[in-house]
């Protein structure tokens, strides 16, 4: 196992590193340059749709970056990967939506951007490693790395480090309320030889005293939640700009209308808020009946235009036991039959599963769980863990009650 590149003993490189404005990656090159590396900051900014309008913050967010790199002491550059962007990630973003399913953007951003556009960029620049403010963590353990057929011939560096000796393996961060994994588990072995993850080993506390310690001019900035690098604008005012869209009827699991929606593709499983629906009385039904519980988006029928909703955080039609997910990716070897963790959206902890790769030439996985999962969502990845490490996963497709 190698030493960490934070140790006073590691060997001093040129790390590049994204600078977000934010202030993980802040600290996150505060300690690469501690530590004695040569730290280079990027800005990458990847949306251009209306950037001038309240909701962009990307001005804003390469001030504070600037301010940082000026505190650290590093050369910070401007970097626009706006097309790549548009055309990696926020097409197929669209089409998913259309398509009726709910993607993960950050998900597809990591694998196409951060830790593509933007790792090609950083090699240009005669970078030995790239570092981003996840928390994650990057493990070299001996032994082949193993890769499956999805990673074979894969990128510059596939054939250097699968024979080197050496397997690369994405941890979870150790923060488990911050842990990130989950969306970086499409990086494979040539992204993770080149990747570090500097606050993956500390607590979000950790890093806010750190950041406050040494003066960072964003010590105390609010952690970003909006759409990967477009913002936190008003979701469905925000799609309803490039999306197509046909109000229909919202109904019960009984066939009741109960209102309009306003297009399929603005409602996820599992949505609560922004229904427009109030409760349904049965006529002699008893006041403060379970009549009024809240409703639930339960299911979306594309062929009638119709959104199904029911009430209840437990109904039925809101827990699923199996799951069928496509378009995978493996960190290394893709799993074996067995028994593993998976999540099916960020928010969760490991839920016990059974893994089948049932379709392996097809290029899909099955997962069953002893225990239903709420709402799983096509179009959301399910991702398989053995224990702290991230094995993979995919998107998926179907879920099974």
């Amino acid at each position: 196992m190698s030493s960490s590149p934070l140790s006073p003993s590691a060997a001093k490189q040129r790390i590049v590193i994204g600078l977000s404005g934010g202030v993980d990656s802040a600290v996150s090159a505060y300690l690469l340059k501690k530590a004695g590396h040569e730290v280079i900051g990027i800005f990458m900014k990847n949306w251009e749709d209306d950037d001038n309008d309240e909701y962009c913050s990307s001005r804003q967010d390469f001030l504070d970056a600037a301010s940082v790199a000026d505190v650290i002491g590093i050369e910070i550059e401007h970097v626009n990967f706006a097309a790549d962007y548009k055309d990696r990630v926020f097409a197929a973003f669209l089409r998913e939506y259309q398509a009726g399913r709910t993607p993960n953007p950050d998900v597809l951003c990591n694998a196409e951007i951060k830790f593509k556009a933007f790792l090609d960029h950083a090699m240009a620049r005669g970078a030995e490693k790239i570092a981003t403010g996840h928390y994650a963590r990057v493990r070299r353990v001996e032994g082949r790395a193993g890769a499956g057929p999805s990673q074979a011939g894969e990128g510059p560096l596939g054939e250097q480090e699968r024979s080197d000796g050496g397997v690369y393996q994405l941890l979870k961060g150790l923060d488990p309320l911050k842990d990130q994994s989950y969306f970086l588990h499409r990086l494979q072995q040539h992204q993770l030889a080149k990747t570090l993850f500097p606050v993956g080993e500390l607590p979000k506390t950790e890093v806010r005293r750190i950041a406050e310690e040494i003066g960072l001019p964003n010590a105390k900035k609010k952690d970003s939640t909006g759409i990967c690098f477009i913002g936190e604008r008003p979701f469905r005012e925000f799609l309803n700009r490039y999306l197509s869209h046909q109000p229909g009827p919202i109904k019960d699991e009984r066939g009741r209308k109960l209102g309009e929606h306003v297009g399929l593709s603005f409602y996820t499983l599992g949505q609560r808020q922004g229904l427009g629906i109030g409760g349904i009385k049965e006529k002699g039904a008893p006041r403060g009946g379970g009549e009024h519980a809240p409703w639930f988006v339960a299911r979306k029928d594309l062929e009638t235009n119709t959104l199904v909703v029911v009430q209840g955080h437990e109904h039925p039609l809101l827990q699923y036991r199996s799951l069928v997910a496509e378009d995978l990716s493996w960190c290394g070897a893709a799993p074996a039959f067995g028994g593993f963790g998976a999540k099916t959206r960020y928010r969760q902890a490991d839920a016990a599963c059974a893994f089948t790769p049932e379709h392996p030439s097809a290029g899909h996985f099955r997962l069953d769980f002893p225990q239903a999962q709420w709402a799983v969502t096509p179009g959301q990845s399910a991702v398989l863990y053995d224990g702290e490490v991230c094995l993979g996963g995919g998107v998926i497709a179907e879920a099974m009650p």
